[in-house]
């Protein structure tokens, strides 16, 4: 009998359109047209292709920064399924807060906050107490190799790697079912990225379901169960 998949994606498509006054009605510039996959849960599907093809706004529209211009995105929540790409504003805040986790290429920094409250925040925002919060974050970054004297400094003095290990372990550390990851390794030197790859892995073995960019070939490799190949839209196996 063949698991139902966490998430069901079914013709998806997004234009962008990009209003000029010599154009009427706007210039329509093709992002991804009819995109079709399933990921399950404890897999890692990757998003492969050329620069260009989309994979990035895939992931928007799947966390809806983006609102897609066609199709549907079936995610099955805890209380029950829903299309993310036509759910309300409200809905697609709780289920950021309590079981998507979204992992972009860039951190925004919050002036003034350190790293330790950053990261414990998400927890705290979620009814976990704060003692409780506070160890797991710590065990977090220290997994990560950012050491104490990080942790009451304010990361916008942080280097780029340094930035993006915490951006990651924002993301789950609430353990979230659905985890969208977009190049999460790019800025990490070979030693850091083994260890997010292990953190990652882990979070996979527990159950989350994960979407994922990768142009590290490293990661892709360790880390995908499947590819979904944009510039062929189609899904295939690794079979490297």
């Amino acid at each position: 009998m063949t698991e139902t998949p966490l998430l069901s994606l079914r013709g998806l498509s997004k234009d962008f359109t990009i209003h000029l006054r010599t154009v009427r009605g706007g210039l329509v510039i093709p992002g991804f047209s009819g995109v079709s996959f399933d990921a399950q849960a404890s897999s890692l599907l990757a998003l492969t292709g050329p620069s260009g093809t989309g994979k990035s706004s895939l992931l928007k529209c799947i966390y809806r920064t983006y609102l897609p211009t066609a199709g549907e995105i079936i995610y099955r929540a805890e209380q029950g399924p829903l299309d993310l790409a036509s759910a309300g504003d409200g809905a697609i805040l709780s289920l950021r807060r309590s079981e998507i986790g979204y992992v972009s290429q860039f951190f925004h920094v919050m002036p003034r906050v350190s790293a330790l409250d950053i990261l414990m925040e998400p927890l705290l925002t979620r009814g976990v107490s704060r003692s409780e919060a506070l160890e797991r974050a710590q065990a977090l970054l220290l997994e990560a190799g950012l050491g104490r004297a990080l942790w009451d400094m304010y990361p916008a003095t942080f280097s780029g790697g340094e930035k993006q290990r915490l951006n990651i372990l924002r993301a789950i550390i609430t353990r979230p079912r659905l985890l969208l990851l977009d190049e999460p390794t790019a800025s990490l030197d070979r030693g850091f990225k083994e260890r997010i790859m292990r953190m990652i892995l882990d979070l996979k073995a527990q159950g989350a379901a994960m979407v994922g960019v990768f142009h590290d070939r490293d990661a892709l490799l360790s880390l995908s169960d499947r590819r979904y190949d944009m510039s062929l839209g189609r899904c295939c196996a690794v079979d490297e």
